[in-house]
């Protein structure tokens, strides 16, 4: 049975589902990643806020589909202030959307694709950066 079809009859998946998905990607992960991303938390919201969608010039809701919010670790000094604790937000609708759309990835492939991206940024990666990685892995 494939990802769409065991969808089809059901609700969409909730905020709950979503988390549950992106945990279990998060585990899936090798472990010297896992523990490179350290102590990020994980968030899972229906959209993002109009003021972050405001701040990075984005007019659509459905455009963004995560985020990665705090500093990066290449940015860090050990001389700094600790930072707030980093931020990864998946937004459910427009990874539904995407996924909806798209018809070629499972909803666990998408949203593994979306945590790992934002995990990039954590470590200092730009999309530039994680769009190299990515095609070289293809």
């Amino acid at each position: 049975m494939t990802d769409g079809e065991l969808w089809r009859d059901a609700p969409a998946p909730s905020l709950d589902d979503f988390a549950a998905i992106a945990e279990s990607a998060f585990a899936g992960l090798p472990a010297p990643f896992r523990r490179l991303a350290g102590e990020v938390i994980f968030r899972i919201d229906e959209f993002a806020s109009d003021e972050v969608l405001g701040d990075l010039g984005l007019e659509d809701l459905f455009e963004l589909t995560g985020l990665y919010q705090g500093l990066a670790l290449d940015r860090r000094s050990i001389l700094d202030p600790a930072p707030e604790p980093a931020r990864v937000f998946l937004y459910r609708r427009p990874i539904l959307d995407e996924w909806a759309e798209r018809g070629d990835v499972t909803l666990a492939e998408l949203i593994t694709h979306v945590l790992i991206h934002e995990i990039g940024h954590h470590f200092g990666l730009s999309d530039a950066d994680i769009e190299a990685i990515e095609s070289g892995r293809r």
